[in-house]
């Protein structure tokens, strides 16, 4: 039976861990991802959670120890953010590349330089290309559900690739709201056991992992591992239906928000979407056709669906809460822009990148009219310049 406990975003990360019970939890503590961590501590140490908890010295060291542990079949889960995920960017290739079902919370925060501790998607957006499935979440709530399943993601023998969850730092991070919990036995049950494909420790079956691979079968390797990261299109959308047949929550690659009928929309990820769902409705309440996607999976990046979902829009305002000095708009704009781009008729929505929040900044209700406000202004006097980027509440 499902209970409710008042919970912040990392505890609801905890909680979710401690009911699908891991082998091995690797902890090298980051704000704000800390307490996750020292809630799955406590777990063990009172005997509630039965895992092994290893204390890293650096963050190149917890991603090498779920490494090795995944490696020796474990089902392994860290925890980290911003400074810490970006120094394990080396490895992260490393896990990806050798097909091991690792899953990390990330509770998403500025890189520094200046040193900035609050909310921005720098860090997991500095990870994109690692070869991780990538989930974000909204709310608590959904973190705690995209954390159960990222496990089930994880380890099905057709994608075998690690996972890490994000959630915005020091927003649902730390934000205290109702979560409803799954009973430990259900979910046990949902996400059943860990079957390795292979474990280290296994001597009378002998493996290799890690070898020097020449230009013989680089490539092969390569794609292999691309195909795990296809696979997994599939089994998220499956893994959502289920868990939604059982729970009654379902989850997709995303949620379109009264975008059917609708003119002009947001595409944006994570907390956000909650204050942009309030402008929808009330711009609606007035009669204008407007909508949001908020997407959920950015890895593997659901390029057709989100062109279905957005082929009929007039204009599409993207906002990335990460900037990418050099490039052509941001990480989010780019992927839902060349999505669009091979739609057969060519009659293509107006698709103009913004970027908002960076290291907290808020984004406010007033901030949503005036975007929509914005593109519905661009697209009415059909601006040449299409793809200036556009700064959300930035100081003058």
């Amino acid at each position: 039976m499902a209970s409710i406990k008042v919970l912040n975003g990392n505890a609801a990360v905890a909680e979710a861990v401690g009911q699908v019970h891991p082998d091995v939890v690797v902890s090298n503590p980051v704000a704000p991802a800390t307490p996750i961590l020292e809630r799955i501590a406590s777990f063990i140490a009172e005997g509630w959670l039965d895992a092994e908890i290893i204390n890293a010295e650096s963050a190149y060291s917890a991603i090498s120890a779920c490494i090795g542990a995944s490696a020796a079949g474990g089902r392994v889960i860290s925890a980290t953010a911003s400074q810490g995920l970006a120094a394990m960017h080396e490895l992260l290739f490393v896990a990806s590349s050798l097909r091991l079902p690792i899953v990390i919370a990330v509770a998403n925060r500025a890189l520094s330089a200046p040193i900035n501790i609050h909310a921005d998607h720098s860090d997991a957006m500095a990870q994109r290309d690692c070869g991780w499935i990538q989930l974000f979440s909204e709310n608590s709530q959904e973190t705690y559900d995209n954390i159960i399943q990222a496990f089930k993601i994880a380890e099905h023998p057709d994608v075998r690739n690690p996972v890490m969850v994000g959630l915005d730092g020091f927003i649902t991070s730390h934000e205290m709201t109702n979560i409803w919990l799954v009973e430990t036995g259900e979910v046990t049950d949902f996400v059943g056991k860990c079957n390795p494909a292979y474990s280290l420790l296994d001597s009378n079956n002998p493996v290799t992992v890690g070898s020097l691979d020449t230009p013989d079968y680089y490539f092969e390797h390569k794609v292999n591992q691309l195909q795990g990261m296809e696979n997994a299109r599939k089994v998220i959308k499956e893994v959502g239906k289920e868990f939604g047949d059982r729970f009654s929550r379902y989850y997709g690659y995303f949620e379109s928000y009264k975008l059917e009928d609708a003119e002009y929309a947001i595409v944006l990820m994570s907390s956000a979407a909650g204050a942009a769902k309030e402008v929808v409705d009330e711009l609606r309440s007035n009669g204008e056709h407007v909508g949001l996607l908020k997407l959920r999976v950015f890895r593997p990046f659901p390029h057709q669906e989100l062109k279905e979902a957005l082929s009929h829009l007039e204009a599409i305002a993207v906002l990335d809460r990460a900037l990418i000095p050099g490039s052509f708009g941001g990480p989010l704009f780019n992927e839902t822009r060349a999505a669009l781009y091979d739609m057969e008729d060519k009659n293509l929505p107006l698709v103009f990148p913004y970027v908002y929040g960076l290291g907290g900044r808020d984004i406010t209700i007033d901030n949503f009219r005036d975007v929509f406000r914005d593109i519905e202004e661009k697209n009415t006097e059909k601006i040449e310049i299409k793809t200036e980027l556009a700064f959300i509440n930035l100081r003058q």
